[in-house]
């Protein structure tokens, strides 16, 4: 198990700063949130200078989250493909072996089936490029998407047959979603599980909107999710990767982010053990 500190629970922070506060609060790994590591090499820091940091603090950098709308058709997708270019150069100086992949509901005007095949084409392309790198990619489906189940999951790995593909195992977004079960998870080949995102939270009113913040802002034992039935339908799978500490709160924002960084680590580690 390689203890993960996710930048969305420190939401308010460079990557400088949450790279020390990694390490000072226990973590062996961080995964990075891709626009603070966009915005920091848009003030022209490197990728170098940010490997240097990590070696400072013996932090290992475990993925980079996300490449978002990979979907998206047109201008759009070009944008999507320069974006991956940059951020997988950056994970390959880093040593970061995995990107993540969200697929949104950009194409829901199409049937469940042109879009998924789209999709599909969008994300080999995308997994050519981080080849070339030495990068892997998760899948995260999304509650709310069209694409929202491990099993559709499943499906687009079958799809787009790369061997850098694989999915990442996120408590809410297949629990919210309705169709996965911790049963399904611990039927999984635990090579294809490429990183876990600890996490709890609320399901959707049944005529309310997907107002994520609102929903996933609770530490494990907060919210409605079975939370240790999640973390043991893993475990049973014999994977043994990156879990990652992710709390997606604007409440807990406003904390002192050590506590909060800290607080996450002891209920992951806790659940997880």
């Amino acid at each position: 198990m390689i203890v993960t500190m996710h930048g969305l629970s420190t939401m308010h922070c460079n990557v400088a700063t949450e790279v020390r506060m990694a390490r000072e609060t226990g973590y062996e790994g961080i995964e990075f949130v891709e626009g603070k590591v966009l915005r920091y090499l848009e003030q022209g820091f490197t990728a170098e200078q940010l490997k240097q940091l990590l070696d400072q603090h013996q932090i290992k950098a475990t993925c980079i989250n996300a490449i978002k709308d990979v979907e998206k058709q047109g201008s759009t997708f070009e944008e999507v493909l320069e974006i991956s270019k940059t951020l997988c150069r950056t994970a390959e100086v880093i040593e970061c072996p995995v990107i993540q992949l969200v697929p949104f509901e950009g194409l829901e005007n199409l049937s469940y089936e042109e879009g998924f095949e789209l999709t599909c084409k969008n994300i080999e392309q995308i997994c050519d490029i981080g080849k070339s790198h030495n990068v892997k990619f998760q899948l995260e489906v999304i509650a709310w998407a069209p694409i929202h189940s491990l099993r559709q999951g499943l499906d687009v790995l079958e799809r787009v047959d790369r061997d850098n593909l694989g999915m990442v195992i996120d408590f809410w977004h297949l629990w919210a979603g309705g169709d996965t079960t911790p049963e399904d998870v611990a039927a999984l080949d635990p090579a294809i599980i490429y990183g876990v995102h600890f996490c709890d939270g609320k399901m959707i009113p049944s005529e309310g909107p997907w107002e994520e913040p609102g929903l996933r802002g609770y530490l494990a034992g907060e919210g409605d999710i079975d939370v240790k039935a999640w973390c043991e339908a893993v475990k049973s799978t014999g994977f043994d990767g990156t879990w990652s500490s992710e709390l997606l709160s604007p409440k807990h924002w406003e904390w002192d982010l050590w506590e909060v960084a800290r607080e996450a680590r002891r209920l992951m580690v806790e659940y997880a053990s």
